[in-house]
């Protein structure tokens, strides 16, 4: 476009933008862009969890691995904390204050052992999970991937330890009288079930973690309350007996006591049926699904929040 100045020369001027006017919104929609880090929709990022499936797997071996690079006996502290702790354990509630009250010697070391590797899992898991946002945060902001592959992936971290201590759990057993039977393959559901609950947990830890650094403090007086009223140490019924049985069915149908009492029941033979609640497979598949689907559909809707601000 042109015109005529008053000295007769031409002067150009811009044709006006086709952009002119537009707002920010309307702009990107005109163009196909997107928001950088916007929240896909919850089965795509399923998908797209399902597609880093191999970066989780090796980014929780990889952790498991250096977890005791530093230390002389190595991978053996996988097995060793457990059992040191199992034998404080037995030591204080079991020859000091009789915990073991109603079960034999050959029972109640199974039973404590048991208590100690399983509840330890979820701690595990737990601790993992609050610090998986906060404690990478570099790789957050360096890559983009779905960020629930942190939490799920030390989850699968504390269930690998947890499957290579099984096999000194198995030795106890064995020690103490309990001999492989085909009660020992209910481990494995009761195992799933657990790992779902722990991934669900951890992802809601990641999520709350992440806004709340010091919630990494807390947590370890959180998880020592929890372990205390789970029946690590002691049998609930036997212990509460007396007591008003409402105390005694809360206790029992917490997650932590499902798990840990169905995986003693497969394992341990003096450990009867009688001792765990009624229909404990169905609160045990409540509990995993519940915290599973919750906790996912929780941490993906704050997906877009991680690693800024």
């Amino acid at each position: 476009m042109s015109e005529t100045t008053h000295d007769g020369g031409v002067a150009v001027t811009a044709r006006p933008s086709p952009d002119e006017g537009l707002s920010p919104a309307d702009l990107a929609a005109k163009y196909g862009l997107t928001v950088s880090g916007a929240r896909p929709g919850l089965f795509e990022y399923v998908s797209q969890l399902w597609g880093r499936r191999h970066f989780i797997l090796a980014f929780s071996q990889a952790k498991l691995t250096a977890q005791y690079s530093q230390a002389k006996l190595g991978q053996l502290w996988q097995v060793a904390t457990p059992l040191l702790n199992a034998l404080v354990y037995y030591l204080i509630f079991g020859l000091i204050l009789g915990a073991d009250r109603g079960m034999g010697r050959e029972v109640y070391i199974p039973f404590l052992v048991t208590g100690v590797f399983v509840f330890t899992f979820t701690q595990s898991s737990v601790m993992a999970g609050v610090r998986a946002i906060s404690g990478n945060l570099g790789l957050v902001r360096a890559l983009h991937f779905p960020r629930a592959s942190l939490p799920v992936s030390f989850a699968l971290q504390q269930l690998q330890q947890l499957l290579f201590s099984m096999i000194v759990l198995f030795a106890v057993a064995v020690a103490f009288g309990s001999y492989p039977s085909l009660s020992w393959l209910l481990i494995l559901p009761a195992l799933a079930l657990q790992f779902l609950f722990n991934v669900g947990l951890a992802l809601i830890m990641a999520r709350a973690g992440s806004k709340t650094p010091d919630l990494a403090q807390l947590m370890p007086f959180v998880m020592r309350t929890w372990m205390y009223a789970s029946g690590v140490m002691f049998s609930i019924p036997i212990m509460l007996k007396g007591k008003p049985g409402w105390i005694a069915d809360a206790l029992q149908w917490n997650p932590a006591a499902i798990y840990m009492d169905l995986i003693r029941y497969a394992l341990i033979d003096g450990y009867p049926r009688e001792n765990l609640p009624h229909h404990v497979w169905a609160i045990a598949l409540g509990w995993a699904v519940l915290v599973a689907v919750g906790g996912f559909v929780y941490f993906w809707k704050a997906e877009e929040r991680y690693g800024r601000g």
